[in-house]
């Protein structure tokens, strides 16, 4: 009997704590076939698992986290192809904003940290 999350998906098994994983364990960590992720990477620019000797596939832990936000779009929400692809750049322009939002606020919090340290070394002296 398969686990079903919150989001009524297969749940996953956890990703091992390692810095490249084979096509095959992508494969059985994502619930999807090789050959699958193979067409993925033709329709996603984002999934570009680095190639070795004889074109094998290492995928790296923010690839794997990417195929399965690609399958819970595809396979739980039913997001065609195109309709994913767009939601993941979506996705990205958003987090592109709250990065560039942060580094904002973080200098004006450094602007105001200094103003307040000269404040400060002015009514010591």
């Amino acid at each position: 009997m398969e686990k079903k999350s919150a989001e009524g998906s297969t749940s996953l098994p956890p990703i091992p704590s390692k810095r490249y994983f084979t096509i095959g364990e992508v494969a059985q960590l994502c619930d999807v076939k090789p050959h699958v992720l193979r067409y993925w990477e033709q329709e996603f620019t984002q999934l570009r698992p680095s190639k070795r000797a004889g074109n094998r596939r290492y995928y790296q832990h923010h690839e794997v986290l990417l195929v399965r936000r690609i399958r819970h779009l595809l396979y739980d929400e039913g997001y065609t192809i195109a309709g994913a692809r767009q939601r993941l750049g979506e996705e990205r322009l958003l987090e592109s904003a709250v990065k560039n939002e942060y580094d904002r606020l973080r200098a004006r919090v450094q602007e105001v940290r200094a103003d307040l340290e000269s404040l400060l070394t002015q009514l010591r002296s």
